[in-house]
């Protein structure tokens, strides 16, 4: 029996190896929500996206199979919203101040995740 079309895709910076250690990590999370998981890189996703490669590869994206995209920051909070565990942190997330925080936290992190992959030695794994 084939696998049923995903609810939509994660995209990543497969060139990241915080991003590539993060989608490891989480994808049995992925999977039972439906999320696929996809390079950012990968050409399908440029043209399904419509975003130009510096814009791509600026956040993690989640790309539902309705065409909706979910960036950065809102990409964890959709997967928290649906996850029993993750609530009560979505809760603080989307709210202020704690969306606040959570946002220029996230932005630090994807600002900075190449120096922080070189400095955790993180390389990115091929999946």
């Amino acid at each position: 029996m084939p696998d049923p079309a995903p609810t939509g895709w994660v995209l990543y910076d497969a060139s990241c190896g915080v991003c590539t250690t993060g989608v490891s990590w989480w994808s049995p999370t992925f999977a039972r929500l439906g999320l696929a998981t996809a390079a950012l890189q990968e050409p399908w996703v440029a043209a399904r996206t419509g975003l130009g490669a510096e814009d791509l590869l600026r956040d993690i994206t989640i790309l539902l199979a309705d065409g909706t995209l979910l960036r950065g920051a809102n990409a964890y909070r959709w997967v928290l919203r649906r996850r029993w565990w993750g609530w009560p942190l979505w809760l603080l997330v989307v709210v202020p101040p704690g969306c606040w925080l959570f946002d220029l936290g996230y932005r630090l992190l994807a600002s900075n995740r190449q120096r922080v992959s070189a400095v955790c030695r993180l390389t990115p794994k091929q999946r």
